[in-house]
């Protein structure tokens, strides 16, 4: 029997727990030998991330137990954190631990074997980092991306090529430790080798510019004794951006360059002819959040696995000299830059609205694709599943608004026919990137209980083109404001939402637009604000890690010669504009919004003597993004009671959220 009840009072299979024990996903993918390994989350063991491994078998098991931790912290959002081999013995691993960002050389099939740590602690500043590490057997290194700390502040740091020795020499020398390159580029990826292992390929760029603004393209040659000679930029600049590169089995060099507005493929041959290999309106590339992502691999065959879409993505197979892409049949609606090659199999990392992101193969021959790991296992009843809605909403001048809206959904309960439902639109970080449309049992667990969320990819978003990412130059805090309350109203406007019960919600950059939104608007009876930015001048100043130290530059503008932009767009000094209730949660780890941002707010806003009702959660141990399950346990049902209280609704067996005024 279908129950009656108000929106927010459906009861739910799907609990804090649940939705916890599933956060994240599986991720860099890779192959040792025959076998393919990934990374995958464990919040159940303290967020760590686990190296796992699908024997020919098909076993699956993990290569290190607790509490080592392959996550590496270059650039704070990490990268590839691992590389291995096989041997006739058994696999040869080295990987990055979180703890102490050492590189550790690891035979899992050898018997009494322990990881060895293969470079040495620095107590300067942040220490020495790793990160896209690439094998040299032959020359008994492995060469990776260096990030070396040479002070105290977040900007005294350089980052280079390196190669490190296999046999451990460096684990207590730095010196043991050879740089391939200068750090004449502030950011650089791991080198890409061909197949002759004569040339190196790498990305490179410089402050102010984020990647997804403009790389290089650098080629070097490989001499003999294992040094690079004679770098050149190929391709790139300052407004063009290079996502990735990686070389062809002939020789040739393939990369991903939005120079007509949209990330296409391109190839350079040997005899330095050019060629778009499949010019689309559509993004075969992203922003590179994380070293070494991938949104292609090269086959043995010539052809190009791809990653590729618009607004969603798909896991193709291009063919470079006629441009045709031939998807892989199956479920997915979302594939990952997560993507590796071995001979004719292909390995990625796909989910859609019913499935959570799981480890796919796909057989470049037969067009076949099948789970091999994380397999996607229902908790519950999918039946308590949202049904996603992909929309086009009209923004301020006409503008196109891209969103996914979930409408409440439980298949043993509806509301009364006159009653409206609550919504939270969600605002995504970044703010360069995108909402995926996949299973999220996050979202789930509103959804289920009567709450309906959308999510926006406002203007500055990925996926739609350059000219739709650069909306949010110098407007951060304007078109993403607009663009949520337009998708926001026009909920409310067209019957789906109640427009006395509208929130918005958001971590990092989305905490950025949550209070800047309760800032600027009344279109919100409440926000969540996770791990924000509050306080422009400051964050953009030095109280930030330096990857992102002058991305505000575009966001906002140069601090220098707009000062007053950053003052009034900043929620910290506005404190006396926001009225409606907060919940604000922040790890006390964070480097990339740091603790400080939070406590100025608050202490502003008693400073003020304003009387909003809010509560102020900090964590300790956790940094930037929430990854234990206690953690994202206690953040979903105090959002929840956040709600209730002011939304008026009746959840059962939520515990309540102690508001202060």
């Amino acid at each position: 029997m279908v129950q009656t009840l108000a929106y927010g009072a459906w009861p739910s299979p799907i609990d804090a727990a649940l939705a916890a024990a599933h956060d994240g996903r599986p991720d860099f993918v890779g192959f040792v030998g025959e076998e393919a390994w990934w990374t995958e989350p464990r919040p159940g063991e303290g967020g760590r991330r686990t190296l796992v491994r699908r024997a020919a078998d098909g076993t699956e098991r993990s290569v290190l137990p607790a509490p080592w931790n392959v996550r590496s912290r270059v650039i704070e959002y990490g990268g590839l954190p691992w590389t291995g081999v096989m041997r006739p013995e058994g696999p040869l691993v080295v990987f990055v631990d979180f703890a102490d960002q050492r590189l550790y050389r690891y035979e899992p099939d050898t018997p009494g074997s322990e990881p060895v740590p293969l470079t040495p602690v620095s107590p300067v500043g942040g220490g020495l980092r790793w990160a896209d590490p690439q094998l040299r057997p032959e020359l008994g290194e492995v060469w990776c991306v260096l990030e070396e700390f040479t002070g105290d502040g977040p900007a005294d740091v350089r980052r280079l090529v390196a190669a490190v020795p296999l046999d451990g020499s460096a684990a207590g020398h730095r010196d043991a430790v050879r740089e391939l390159t200068d750090d004449a580029h502030r950011f650089v990826t791991g080198p890409r080798l061909s197949p002759d292992r004569r040339r190196a390929a790498w990305l490179a760029w410089d402050h102010p510019r984020m990647p997804w603004d403009g790389t290089e393209l650098i080629v070097a040659d490989v001499t003999g004794d294992g040094a690079l000679h004679g770098a050149r930029t190929v391709a790139g600049g300052p407004e063009e951006s290079i996502a990735q590169a990686d070389w062809a089995g002939d020789g040739s060099l393939l990369f991903s360059s939005d120079r007509t507005g949209w990330w296409n493929l391109y190839r350079v041959g040997p005899d330095g002819g050019e060629k778009a290999l499949c010019p689309r309106e559509e993004e075969f590339g992203g922003p590179l959040w994380q070293v070494g992502q991938s949104w292609f691999a090269p086959l043995d065959s010539g052809l190009v696995a791809v990653v590729h879409g618009r607004g969603s993505t798909s896991l193709g197979i291009l063919d470079p000299e006629t441009g045709e892409v031939v998807d892989a049949a199956g479920p997915w609606t979302e594939f990952a830059p997560a993507l590796a090659a071995h001979g004719t199999r292909v390995v990625a990392v796909g989910a859609s609205p019913r499935s959570a992101y799981e480890v796919v193969e796909l057989d470049a021959r037969t067009g076949r694709a099948r789970v091999i790991g994380a397999p996607h296992d229902d908790p519950v009843d999918p039946a308590y599943y949202p049904e996603p809605q992909i929309r086009t909403f009209t923004g301020p001048a006409g503008r196109e608004i891209h969103a996914h809206v979930y409408p409440p959904h439980n298949p043993g309960h509806v509301a009364p026919g006159e009653e409206l439902p609550p919504y939270v639109v969600w605002a995504h970080g970044g703010p360069t990137s995108r909402a995926p449309l996949v299973l999220d049992l996050e979202i789930a667990y509103f959804t289920s209980r009567g709450i309906g969320v959308a999510e926006v990819d406002y203007g500055g978003s990925t996926g739609y083109g350059r000219e739709y990412r650069n909306r949010l130059r110098e407007q951060w805090g304007v078109v993403d404001v607009e663009d949520c309350a337009a998708v926001a109203l026009a909920l409310a406007e067209e019957g789906t939402a109640d427009r006395g019960r509208l929130a918005i919600r958001g971590g990092s950059a989305g905490g950025w637009t949550t209070a800047a939104s309760l800032a600027a608007t009344d279109v919100y009876a409440c926000g969540t604000i996770l791990y924000p930015i509050l306080d422009l001048a400051s964050w953009g100043s030095g109280e930030t890690h330096d990857f992102e130290s002058r991305y505000l530059e575009t966001l906002v503008g140069p601090l220098a010669e707009v000062p007053g932009r950053y003052a009034e767009r900043s929620p910290a000094e506005h404190a006396d504009r926001i009225t409606a209730p907060f919940l604000l949660l922040q790890g006390l780890d964070d480097v990339i919004c740091p603790p400080a941002q939070c406590e100025r707010f608050l202490a502003r806003m008693e400073g003020e003597g304003r009387r909003v009702a809010h509560a102020y959660i900090a964590f300790e141990g956790e940094g930037h993004g929430f990854r234990r399950a206690d953690t994202m346990v206690r953040v979903l049902e105090s959002e929840l009671s956040l709600y209730a209280q002011v939304f008026g609704l009746n959840p059962p067996g939520v515990p309540t959220l102690e508001l202060l005024k």
